[in-house]
């Protein structure tokens, strides 16, 4: 990739799943956690490793010339939908002690890094060929990542009322860059642009206007199957995209 877009107005991007992502998937299932309990009697050894994985991992990409890593993120979308949330309750999990847990691992494993990578994080719903896995409004974790998480900025779906509403963003600090996926990834029909630029406005309430951006809301593909989109349809939400953008930010 570097010997690509050395010299060119490119940023080579690398987007790898979140740490806090990892620890979810490798304590899902009792018989996960009893054979994680083998090499890692406490979470304090467990947390201290991924940290460090994560961190040497991102190294490595940024001596081989990449500039822009995005940690792409579930766990936060599980914790703010209230029907998922009901079954980890009934695990005894605390959401409180579990947000701060995902907080840790994201911002220790990006802690330290040279100034010039960029690191952002996107919070994703689910994106299996044109479904989705969460719902709920980012408003019960807001004070945890929005506030809290080190990244540069926030790639949010919001394509849906599945997302809730923009009031959530005030926690984002001035200074950090919101991505706004109102644009779907998930279905070929076409926006209207002037109902997109007016969801903007409304985020403006909430974000600086200068520290918004537009997107689509996902991937066109997270799995090989990829979502219910011809290749003609992807290429058209992102000419609409660019134009929104252009009209709305210059």
């Amino acid at each position: 990739m570097k010997s690509l877009t050395d010299g060119k107005d490119v940023t080579p991007r690398q987007s790898i799943p979140a740490p806090a992502q990892f620890y979810a998937e490798l304590v899902r299932g009792d018989e996960n956690i009893a054979a994680l309990r083998k090499y890692y009697p406490t979470d304090d050894e467990l947390f201290h490793d991924i940290a460090k994985a994560y961190h040497g991992l991102i190294l490595a990409l940024y001596d081989a010339g990449c500039r822009d890593v995005k940690i792409d993120d579930c766990t936060w979308g599980m914790v703010v939908d209230d029907e998922f949330w009901a079954t980890m309750a009934k695990a005894g999990f605390d959401r409180e002690a579990l947000e701060n847990t995902y907080l840790k691992l994201n911002n220790d494993a990006i802690a330290d890094l040279p100034d010039d990578l960029t690191v952002t994080t996107h919070i994703c719903r689910g994106n299996y060929h044109s479904t989705w896995a969460a719902k709920g409004g980012y408003g019960p974790v807001a004070d945890h990542l929005f506030a809290k998480e080190n990244v540069q900025a926030f790639y949010l779906e919001y394509d849906s009322d599945r997302a809730g509403n923009f009031e959530p963003l005030a926690k984002v600090p001035d200074d950090k860059y919101v991505v706004l996926g109102l644009v779907t990834s998930k279905s070929g029909d076409l926006e209207d642009p002037q109902t997109i630029i007016d969801r903007i406005k409304e985020a403006a309430e909430f974000h600086p206007l200068d520290h918004l951006c537009l997107s689509t809301q996902c991937g066109f593909a997270s799995t090989e199957e990829g979502n219910i989109l011809t290749e003609d349809q992807e290429w058209a939400k992102i000419k609409l995209v660019k134009q929104i953008a252009e009209q709305v930010w210059g």
